[in-house]
């Protein structure tokens, strides 16, 4: 009886390897597998998104070199206020003519406060601020709370590893619909990024260089962006004099600018 019992049980075992995985079980290993996945991705991002800029309040001045192939390089001048990742302040500090120009970003929301004019209108971060960026390029570049991130691929760049990371706009209020990015795997720095337009053309890639310290971390201090529409179309921006800051609400107040723009 004891070794018929021990055949039966053999053959179910048998019977249960043959048999193909249940449905269930490969559907709840997938899902692990993709949330595994999604984590990683979300990590990777959050870190590039610390090396870039503080979590804490800070301040930093921002010089953008504009050339193109027929003109003169256009020169301007920023100073960002931020507090957290969703309230920043860009006020224009050069050219003379519009240093009174200031782009206030709540949430999503972005308004700007011109001198001419009674009230703030309210803008796009994907419109054109200047040259090749766009008013999201500085008033928001939080990546990690405007993309969903999944890893693509790992690709190596001149004897170093790098996640490609594929994100995509968590809404149509986003400044890109669609960027290719690269992170360091070694030491999770940002290297360079590629940005959609909605139907999936190219519209430019960024390079992220010159790494050194600046606000307490090392970070990269210049930003090289490349029309790809238009060849020869560049904007240099450069990153200085960032320092931490406890900036208070008020600052980031409609109410309160529309009294310092009069």
């Amino acid at each position: 009886m004891k070794s018929h019992r021990m055949i039966v049980g053999g053959l179910l075992l048998c019977m249960a390897a043959l048999l193909p995985a249940s449905p269930i079980t490969g559907a709840l290993a997938s899902a692990e597998e993709d949330e595994g996945g999604d984590r990683l991705a979300r990590e990777v991002l959050a870190r590039a998104d610390r090396i870039r800029f503080p979590e804490e309040g800070f301040q930093v001045d921002i010089t953008i070199t504009t050339t193109t192939p027929d003109n003169d390089p256009e020169v301007r001048a920023y100073r960002i206020l931020s507090r957290g990742n969703n309230q920043t302040l860009v006020q224009t500090t050069a050219p003379a003519v519009d240093r009174d120009q200031i782009l206030l970003m709540r949430d999503r929301d972005l308004w700007a406060f011109l001198p001419n004019l009674s009230q703030p209108i309210r803008l796009p971060l994907s419109q054109r601020l200047t040259g090749q960026v766009a008013n999201g390029d500085l008033a928001r570049a939080n990546f990690v709370g405007d993309y969903t991130p999944r890893i693509l691929r790992s690709e190596r760049i001149g004897g170093d590893a790098f996640h490609v990371l594929e994100l995509t706009a968590v809404d149509r209020w986003v400044t890109y619909h669609r960027v290719l990015y690269w992170v360091n795997e070694r030491n999770g720095r940002p290297h360079k990024a590629e940005f959609y337009t909605l139907s999936g053309r190219l519209l430019k890639t960024c390079q992220y260089q010159n790494f050194r310290q600046l606000g307490g971390a090392v970070r990269p201090t210049v930003l090289v962006i490349d029309d790809a529409l238009r060849a020869g179309n560049r904007s240099v921006l450069e990153y200085a004099n960032m320092t931490l800051r406890d900036l208070p609400e008020r600052v980031f107040n409609k109410d309160y600018l529309k009294k310092l723009s009069r």
